[in-house]
């Protein structure tokens, strides 16, 4: 009992954290998910570095990625019209020219271990949080400004929690009649049932999303909430696979009942691009 409700208040103030950071302004937003990008490098780096015997420089890889995450924000948000320079992302690539050069020197036992950690952590997290400002600025050619709009990437948010809240309810009331497994091999408790649910209450959440802020249509915004609820549904997978790879069941203890901010954010990962994939097809339709 008292797990469950440590659990339930830190989901809460979660969940207000990364509604009130996106929603607030766009400088929260970048406030917030600049942090959340280092954090989760450094937890990234941190594991692999204890349990896969990699060597991975937490501080450069951390730097670096934040950096990326600042470089997408001042480029897509203008900053707020301003004109966005491509050179903002030059200094990004000396992080990527630092981390295999740095390895000639350091002689350190499995160079390549240390590279593959490093560049997957540059591509797996911080590329993606990277991405959140691709989905929240768009160019309004009617009034020739860039335009903030903070409901595209809370809704990819919103669409992940209710997955997980779907796929959870769906799960427990019905797996005994149908107990058909989704990924056995990766996470046992995962179960076709429980992704059907979760499915469909994202198509319900895309309905209301669509009633109070419109900008696409009805379908548009119900195929958005199904890309983000398979591809979601993937990015947990694959973080579960990492974790069995390396032998864990948390990646980390940042938040209390949850384990860390990959456990938290591990959704969201294979989500945000698929959803910027989805909305620039649409576009061109």
């Amino acid at each position: 009992m008292k797990n469950l409700i440590l659990r339930t208040v830190t989901g809460v103030l979660f969940v207000a954290l990364i509604v009130g950071g996106i929603a607030c302004s766009p400088v929260t937003f970048a406030l917030l998910f600049a942090l959340v990008t280092g954090l989760t490098l450094w937890e990234f780096s941190t594991v692999v570095n204890r349990y896969a015997g990699a060597e991975v420089n937490r501080l450069i890889n951390t730097v670096g990625g934040v950096y990326l995450f600042l470089a997408f924000f001042y480029y897509f948000s203008g900053y707020l019209n301003g004109l966005p320079d491509v050179g903002v992302f030059i200094p990004y690539l000396l992080t990527l020219i630092y981390l295999p050069v740095s390895e000639l020197y350091l002689r350190r036992p499995d160079p390549l271990k240390n590279w593959g950690y490093a560049f997957a952590s540059q591509l797996y997290v911080a590329l993606p949080f990277s991405l959140l400002n691709v989905l929240a600025f768009q160019y309004d050619a009617f009034s020739g400004r860039v335009v903030y709009l903070w409901f595209i990437p809370l809704s990819v948010f919103v669409f992940l929690w209710t997955s997980d809240t779907g796929a959870y309810c769906c799960g427990s009331l019905l797996h005994r009649y149908f107990p058909a497994k989704l990924f056995p091999r990766i996470s046992p408790a995962k179960s076709w049932v429980g992704s059907i649910g979760g499915g469909l209450l994202c198509l319900g959440a895309a309905a209301l999303l669509w009633h109070f802020f419109g900008c696409f249509t009805l379908l548009q915004w119900m195929g958005l909430g199904l890309v983000v609820c398979v591809f979601g549904t993937w990015g947990d997978l694959v973080e579960s696979l990492f974790k069995r790879e390396l032998g864990i069941k948390d990646s980390g203890h940042m938040l209390p009942g949850h384990g860390g901010l990959l456990d938290r954010f591990d959704s969201s990962l294979m989500a945000i691009p698929a959803a910027v994939l989805y909305l620039y097809t649409i576009a061109f339709f």
